[in-house]
């Protein structure tokens, strides 16, 4: 089967350009008051908004991207027989399923962050640039599309950073592994994998099972276009290096366990390919610190365990076939908000930080649904009963972790929610044109 010409010119750069290194970006929420305006604000938007083929964006340094809710798309009064036509878990939103995504207890969205969740949040708008002023300088940009149109309201604003280490707050190298798409031109990371197809994360091309994946009508408004899942996600690191501490005997197996619980070491080499300790320059080389595949390296799970992070968010080769795994692929971007926790701090600080977490893909239920429930709140698929993932699982007190090794394997018990979610919406970020559609909309 030939290679997907994919229409670049009209697919935002933030589905699938890679961001710089380092960056800061922010996120900024609004609400559309005026149905009107809000079409204009989608015409000035789509000047704005830079595609994966521009190699430099309207906005010069900095890259901007937009999105919209379910009630941003009846806000702008999109047909009823289009709004039909998209997915129910998009038209209900995140809020809705937080059962099926382990958002309980402490993460359930009666605590989240307002106005997270609610029916207000109508455009997710994401600016990204290498520093700070050069940011600045588009969302100065950007603020001329909404600050002087009566009828748009900026509602919540985040603002995020990628590190020079590129570690997130638990203080693990972030970013590394990212699939390659097919058509895109854009390499992925890990040299073993296998392009993915187009229609896994773009509307309007086929997917891993031959088929074009359901796109909302009319072809203009589906196009091009994708859903992106969007998180805050609060980081308990006081309680990871708590429970580090009193489950090890030394600082070394302190870092062994974080290790065995991500699947990787805090610079960001696999265990796969280094079990027995970090090797900092491994983990920094994007050439190397992907390049692997589980039936090669470590079939048992005795380096990288099987319930791991990495090998629950990618099971790579381990379910025998492939096909079972690329369905279920997302690209995911994170990014840092909050400052750092400063070294050797075991007690809460109460400063809220954590990472902004981004999903990218064509199919909600089947991605990011299926991960959260089947891969990450269960254990079933590898053997482990009801065992979630020990980072960001919704264990609360009484999660628990197996570590293979000879002759006795190690349990963990009683694993805490180290990670809360503060809310997220289910966004839909259409193609360029769709952005000039919406603009055009009749009365």
């Amino acid at each position: 089967m030939s290679t997907p010409v994919l229409e670049l010119e009209d697919i935002q750069s933030g589905v699938l350009s890679p961001r710089p290194s380092p960056y800061v970006a922010t996120y900024i929420l609004f609400r559309i008051d005026d149905r009107k305006v809000g079409r204009e604000m989608m015409q000035k938007l789509s000047t704005v908004v830079a595609s994966v083929r521009d190699e430099t964006s309207p906005a010069g340094d900095a890259w901007v991207s937009v999105s919209l809710t379910f009630q941003g798309l009846k806000a702008l009064g999109v047909p009823q027989e289009s709004l039909d036509s998209f997915p129910p878990e998009f038209r209900v939103g995140m809020a809705a399923r937080a059962h099926e995504l382990g958002d309980t207890g402490e993460s359930s969205p009666e605590k989240w962050e307002k106005p997270l969740g609610t029916k207000d949040v109508h455009v997710v708008l994401t600016a990204l640039s290498p520093n700070e002023q050069k940011l600045e300088s588009v969302l100065e940009r950007a603020k001329k599309t909404y600050q002087e149109l009566q009828g748009i309201e900026a509602i919540w604003r985040q603002n995020c950073f990628a590190s020079v280490t590129g570690k997130e707050p638990f203080g693990f190298r972030d970013g590394i592994n990212h699939p390659a798409v097919e058509g895109s031109g854009i390499p992925g990371t890990n040299p073993k994998e296998p392009p993915l197809k187009a229609g896994e994360f773009v509307l309007g091309y086929l997917d891993e099972t031959g088929k074009f994946p359901a796109m909302p009508n009319p072809d203009i408004l589906g196009r091009n276009g994708t859903y992106v899942v969007f998180r805050k996600l609060h980081q308990r690191v006081w309680a990871f290096r708590k429970y580090l501490k009193a489950n090890s005997s030394s600082p070394e197996e302190e870092q062994l366990i974080a290790a065995k619980m991500m699947g990787r070491w805090s610079s960001g080499a696999p265990l796969a390919l280094c079990p027995e300790r970090d090797d900092p320059e491994l983990g920094a080389d994007p050439q190397r610190n992907n390049n692997f595949l589980f039936q090669d390296t470590d079939p048992k799970g005795f380096n990288t365990p099987p319930g791991s992070h990495i090998r629950r968010m990618n099971p790579r080769d381990t379910l025998g076939d492939t096909t079972k795994v690329n369905l279920h692929r997302m690209i995911r971007r994170g990014t840092n908000y909050g400052p750092p926790l400063p070294d050797g701090v075991l007690k809460d600080d109460g400063v809220d930080r954590g990472l902004i977490f981004v999903f990218i893909g064509a199919h909600l239920r089947r991605q990011f649904e299926f991960v959260q429930s089947e891969w990450v709140n269960n254990g079933i698929f590898i053997g482990a009963g009801e065992d979630k993932d020990p980072i960001g699982g919704a264990n609360e007190g009484a999660g628990k972790f197996i570590v293979p090794r000879k002759p006795v394997r190690k349990v963990l018990y009683n694993l805490p929610r180290f990670v809360v979610t503060r809310g997220g919406e289910y966004c839909f970020m259409p193609g360029i044109r769709a952005l000039r559609w919406l603009a055009d909309l009749d009365t």
